[in-house]
C-alpha cells in the first residue's frame, strides 16, 4: 500500500524566514521540506514539550518547527530559525 503524501504549507513568517538564509542553507531546508511530505515523522525529529503538538527537525544549525494535521495530511510550518533563536 503506498503511503499518503503529506502538503507541506509554510506560514507567512516561516516564508519570510527562510527568505533571509543564505542560499547554500535555502537549498538544504528546501529539500528537507520536500521529505517531509513523504516522512513528516523522520527519524531525528523530535515532538517539542508543551501543548501545541510542534516537531522540529535539524538542519545544521537551523530548526525548522511544524505541526502535523493527520485528519487532513498537512504539515504546516511554523517557524524556520537558528537553533540559538527558535524556542522563544
Amino acid at each position: 500500500m503506498a503511503r499518503q503524501r503529506y502538503a507541506v504549507e509554510l506560514k507567512q513568517s516561516a516564508r519570510k524566514e527562510l527568505e533571509r538564509l543564505p542560499s547554500g542553507i535555502i537549498a538544504r531546508i528546501v529539500a528537507k521540506l520536500e521529505s517531509l511530505e513523504v516522512d513528516p515523522r523522520p527519524a531525528g525529529c523530535k515532538k517539542l514539550k508543551g501543548g501545541d503538538g510542534e516537531y522540529r527537525v535539524r538542519v545544521g544549525d537551523f530548526r525548522i518547527v511544524y505541526v502535523i494535521d493527520d485528519f487532513r495530511v498537512i504539515v504546516t510550518i511554523t517557524r524556520i530559525r537558528n537553533r540559538k533563536d527558535v524556542y522563544e
